[in-house]
């Protein structure tokens, strides 16, 4: 039951650790079990499956997007999100940016790294969101990127069993989170690591946010 392993992931996270409840590729229903056991937080990675599911769900929902968002479907993802943890170049920054301006929005955003050996994972290097974010410090970010608010750094370890990688991995993204804290960037207080099989090491190195999906869930349905 879905509301069961909502109450266990609950009691088991520290406070202040926000649970998301990764609901892509899930029917409606088992969203709206989730969400009448309390959830709130719900995160989509199909830009036209999120404005499918929007409507279907309470207004009060704050949805996040995790995944590889395009720019041509701006118009399906941000008019809806909360948070936008996926942002994986500075092209997609810009758009982001953009959108916001012209729609009077300032979107909250998270910053994607790509750490590890996989190819096909999106996001900035360190040193490019060192780059970033320290040119938005001195620049001051509402004025280079004024329709964004950058929140903080969305990370996630490489797909392996051997748990002292992954607990060094993390304690890598925490320490770039920490370093760019240090900044003084107003607002960047958000460190979204760890999913269902290493959410507790996440936590054991600050995660504020962890996204869960199969242990919420259960498999994918489709």
């Amino acid at each position: 039951m879905i509301a069961d392993a909502l109450s266990k992931l609950r009691s088991a996270l520290p406070a202040g650790v926000a649970l998301v409840a990764v609901s892509k590729f899930h029917p409606v229903e088992r969203l709206q079990e989730a969400y009448a056991a309390g959830q709130r937080i719900f995160a989509e990675s199909r830009p036209q499956e999120l404005s499918a599911k929007v409507p279907q769900m309470s207004s009060d929902v704050q949805w996040h997007f995790i995944g590889h968002l395009q720019t041509n479907k701006l118009k399906l993802v941000l008019p809806y999100v909360s948070l936008v943890q996926s942002v994986d170049s500075h092209h997609l920054l810009e758009a982001i940016s953009a959108w916001g301006v012209a729609n009077g929005r300032v979107v909250d955003v998270l910053l994607e790294l790509h750490l590890g050996a996989e190819e096909t994972k999106q996001g900035f290097t360190e040193e490019e969101i060192l780059s970033l974010c320290h040119s938005c410090h001195s620049e001051r970010s509402e004025e280079s990127f004024p329709g964004i608010r950058l929140r903080g750094i969305m990370g996630m370890a490489s797909n392996t069993e051997d748990e002292a990688q992954i607990a060094a991995e993390f304690a890598r993204i925490e320490g770039l989170f920490h370093r760019i804290q240090s900044l003084g960037l107003p607002g960047f207080d958000q460190l979204s690591i760890g999913m269902s099989g290493d959410w507790p090491i996440a936590v054991r190195h600050g995660a504020t946010m962890v996204r869960i999906g199969t242990d919420l869930f259960g498999p994918r349905e489709y």
